[in-house]
């Protein structure tokens, strides 16, 4: 682990539950994320903003964790990869963005999974993980979610987790180079049930504004 690395790992939430986990991004996750994205280009680049010409180079990763780690120091947006329990296989990612306060209390949940784990649960687990992060932890009261209409599976997930039909909207969002209409879900926190899930403190960075930085879900 770097220094940057172990800089953020002191701070940083690290949301665990039913066999995954979730922490931010480091250096040292570049080879993993890199092989990960390269062998599922033509499985996400459907549903993404455009790649660019050097999506996956180290220094445009680099450029990613700086701006990870500087909307996790600000409280503004958490993007987490999604491991295995032990932490060794990278599945894929999630991201509680947009983190607004105020009147809002809202925030946007945005996900992608690598094509050899897609289907077998994993993202569920991860969301669950992050409601439990958003509602509990943050006091957020809000997450909305967007998706093509046509994302079938997008759309299972979301209805699955909770989320309610919102509304369409239009040209929402720029993807593979296409301003794409998009469906809106969102869940809100009165709709969240905690019969199944619990929030699990342990002692860290006495300065972290989280006043520990662990998040079970059992």
């Amino acid at each position: 682990m770097g220094l940057i690395d172990h800089f953020m790992g002191s701070s940083a939430p690290v949301l665990t539950g039913d066999g995954v986990l979730l922490r931010l991004p480091r250096h040292t996750d570049f080879p993993a994320w890199r092989n990960l994205r390269e062998e599922s280009r033509d499985f996400l680049r459907p549903w993404e903003p455009m790649w660019t010409l050097d999506e996956l180079s180290w220094p445009a990763y680099r450029r990613r964790i700086r701006r990870y780690n500087q909307e996790a120091r600000e409280g503004s947006g958490y993007s987490f990869f999604i491991f295995d329990a032990a932490e060794t296989t990278l599945f894929g990612g999630v991201t509680v963005g947009h983190i607004r306060r105020g009147v809002a209390q809202s925030c946007t949940l945005g996900y992608w999974m690598g094509e050899r784990h897609a289907g077998q649960g994993h993202m569920r687990r991860a969301v669950e993980a992050v409601k439990l992060f958003a509602f509990d932890i943050e006091g957020l009261h809000r997450i909305e979610a967007a998706c093509l209409p046509r994302n079938e599976r997008s759309i299972r997930l979301l209805e699955s987790c909770g989320f309610s039909h919102e509304g369409h909207l239009r040209g929402y969002l720029k993807i593979a180079g296409r301003w794409e209409d998009h469906c809106l879900y969102a869940l809100l926190a009165e709709q969240w049930s905690r019969s199944t899930a619990s929030a699990v403190t342990q002692t860290g960075d006495p300065t972290s504004r989280h006043q520990g930085d662990r998040v079970s879900v059992s």
